[in-house]
């Protein structure tokens, strides 16, 4: 529940006020004066009679009728001071500093439960404990520095950590990043990053809020609300990238299947975040940077035109955008690029990089930027490298860029690498408003993860040609209770899906097993029936070409430990071995994962997920996440493989996973992709009702 008391209160008390800065409840009176807070505001300590020119009260019980009460004094006195603000003095609002809660012990944890029920029954906002507070426009109430410069249209930034709030606030501000507001919800006893984001949803004005949030998250305890909230923000023009630490495989070392070791919290993660459209970040310097780049004119494409003065610096850059997949054009042999040779020094280079020299002017810089933004069509943005050897000042190129940057409709990423010798005129530079990339390659790692992010993606669930009422008699009929089902139930509930697969037959009878061959004639694939892990324990045979050969291989199969029958397929020759699985986890919900099978996914791991359900638009972008995606379109010589009929089935098994929530783990591979389309050759799905 957020109050308006605790976003724009008329009046604050400071429980635990000091004179000192040096702790918390003295700098925080310090940043909300120095914020100039217009409110009424108070501070309560018993050893003081005023506090930084503040009257100071000795006990709660004394101050006057407040909105927003700031906590900061020892856990075992939180509760019995909270009551009285909460029910006498009609407190709407809390924040608090005070640590020893739920972090640390369980009777701190019951105790952080009995405020939380005051606090709640009173109608009132909880931000923490153990936080460092929040900040916007009306009121500094962070207990902490730095402060950065605040506008209406800068960053909205939500942590789950203080200190990292802080971190991810140091390495903005060097960039130049302003801010709207900075949220702590440190145990999230009430508020979590989940709950702000609802907030700001359900009250954003396209006018006059923020467009960019950041954000740190320790734990997603409600995975829902945060891809409905986070999807409708971007959908109404937001940008919003994050961080979300403490994801792990030490969950899945259980698992039992290819699909259950891979599909670990992490890759969960990465499919929530991919559903709504988030630009995922691994540490603060990158969070920060797309921030930045969040704050500059939309990248329509591809293309960038590197301009420069200094060589090296441009050449790092080229290589970091190209090994994404960015494109760096060559200009050389076009007429328009040799127009612009003729207005720049002797022995200037225009090939892309377009190198103006270090001797080059002001001057030409700005005639660089004017070409690539007015002439040269298969340029969508530029990036300039402009920096000081420490002989001149480099005011004058600095404010070509100010102008250029207002004035251009493509983007321009300034990287201004002399924050030394150059920092009082990269310091006026960015108190205009503007950002600076000082490292060429964290700015081109930041602008290919933005530009690799989906839009927010459907959620709708494609149910043509799914046999909704058959997958549930299917899973309904199944015997276990759990386990890995029968061969049969596999087909059954696939062919009730409308994922294709190959015929086959599970037998522990040797005259079932010989007429099958004949039917479909050799050469076939024997596999054991039983153990988990077939390839382990020798319990696949390929390439079965008679039935001597096939009766031999019967016999042995039958003979292999908890082996229960033999399955035979016909053997498929030739095609390319892809990959489907899908995991259910706790929250989240099942996650499918694809890729290319064989070794790809066994030593590789090259896997996309998703979270179920999925749209056909969303399976395609799995697809083309994969780094081994160029298969799909034909390398080598090779046929390419039709990734519309891929998705199709990923979408198939996104609606089976839908109407059997039983399915815990579910692996197909391979996937075959041949002449005659995909078709499903092994595959196995445990379960637990």
């Amino acid at each position: 529940m957020i109050t308006p008391e605790l976003i724009n209160p008329k009046s604050i008390v400071v429980v635990g006020g000091s004179n000192k800065t040096s702790k918390p409840g003295g700098n925080c009176i310090r940043n909300l004066i120095n914020g100039k807070y217009a409110g009424e505001l108070y501070a309560v300590n018993p050893k003081e009679d005023e506090v930084q020119g503040l009257k100071c009260y000795k006990n709660v019980s004394d101050i006057p009728q407040t909105d927003l009460a700031i906590i900061s004094i020892p856990a075992s006195a939180c509760l019995e001071s909270i009551t009285i603000l909460a029910k006498e003095k009609g407190v709407k609002a809390f924040i608090m500093y005070t640590a020893g809660f739920g972090e640390e012990t369980q009777e701190g944890a019951k105790l952080e439960k009995n405020i939380v029920k005051v606090i709640n029954d009173a109608g009132a906002s909880l931000i923490g404990p153990n936080c460092i507070g929040i900040l916007n426009r009306y009121h500094h109430s962070l207990f902490t520095l730095p402060i950065p410069t605040m506008n209406p249209m800068g960053v909205d930034m939500i942590s789950s950590s203080g200190g990292t709030a802080i971190f991810i606030m140091e390495s903005s501000i060097r960039m130049g990043l302003q801010f709207n507001s900075v949220w702590s919800v440190g145990n999230g006893a009430q508020i979590r990053v989940e709950d702000i984001l609802e907030y700001m949803d359900i009250n954003f004005d396209p006018e006059k809020d923020s467009k960019i949030k950041l954000l740190y998250i320790e734990d997603i305890k409600d995975p829902d609300k945060l891809l409905e909230h986070t999807s409708s923000l971007i959908r109404k023009g937001c940008q919003i990238a994050a961080i979300k630490s403490g994801t792990s495989d030490a969950g899945s070392r259980a698992a039992s299947s290819h699909t259950g070791a891979m599909a670990n919290p992490d890759l969960a993660v990465e499919a929530l975040f991919r559903k709504a459209g988030i630009v995922r970040c691994v540490s603060r310097e990158e969070l920060a940077t797309v921030g930045a780049i969040f704050t500059l004119k939309e990248l329509k494409g591809k293309n960038i035109a590197i301009i420069t003065h200094a060589g090296g610096p441009a050449v790092i850059l080229t290589d970091a955008l190209a090994k994404g997949g960015m494109n760096i054009p060559s200009l050389s042999q076009n007429p328009i690029a040799e127009e612009l040779k003729t207005k720049l020094l002797p022995g200037s280079a225009i090939s892309n990089p377009i190198d103006i020299l270090g001797t080059g002017e002001p001057k030409h810089l700005a005639t660089v930027i004017d070409y690539c933004e007015e002439k040269l069509d298969n340029i969508d943005g530029m990036a300039v490298i402009f920096g000081s050897p420490g002989l001149t000042r480099v005011y004058e190129a600095y404010d070509v860029l100010d102008q250029k940057m207002k004035t251009c409709s493509k983007p321009i990423f300034p990287i201004l690498p002399s924050v030394s010798t150059a920092w009082d005129e990269v310091d006026v530079f960015v108190k205009k408003g503007h950002v600076n990339f000082s490292d060429e390659v964290g700015l081109a790692n930041a602008l290919i993860m933005k530009l690799k992010t989906p839009p927010p993606l459907a959620n709708n669930l494609v149910l043509k040609g799914v046999d909704i009422p058959s997958i549930r008699r299917i899973i309904d009929s199944i015997p276990e209770k759990s386990g890995y089902i029968a061969p049969k139930y596999v087909q059954e509930l696939f062919s009730s899906a409308g994922i294709p697969m190959v015929e086959e037959l599970v037998s522990d009878k040797w005259k079932d097993i010989k007429e099958f061959a004949r039917k479909v004639q050799f050469p076939v694939v024997a596999k054991v029936v039983g153990p988990v892990h077939k390839s382990d324990v020798g319990g696949v045979v390929l390439n079965i070409r008679s039935e001597e050969h096939l009766e031999i291989e019967f016999k042995r199969l039958m003979k292999i430990k908890d082996a229960t029958s033999v399955m035979i397929q016909p053997m498929l020759q030739g095609g390319f071995e892809l990959f489907a699985g899908a995991k259910y986890e706790d929250k989240f919900g099942h996650i499918v994962l694809c890729g290319l099978g064989g070794i790809f996914v066994e030593i590789f791991k090259d896997v996309a997920s998703g979270l179920a359900p999925l749209a056909k638009e969303e399976a395609l972008s799995m697809i083309q996440s994969l780094r081994g995606y160029k298969v799909f379109k034909g390398a080598r010589g090779q046929k390419g493989i039709d990734e519309n009929q891929f998705a199709d089935i990923i979408v198939r098994l996104s609606a089976l996973l839908r109407f059997a929530t039983e399915i815990k783990e579910l692996d197909i591979n391979p996937l075959l992709a041949t002449e005659r389309g995909i078709i499903a050759v092994d595959a196995r799905i445990r379960i637990s009702k």
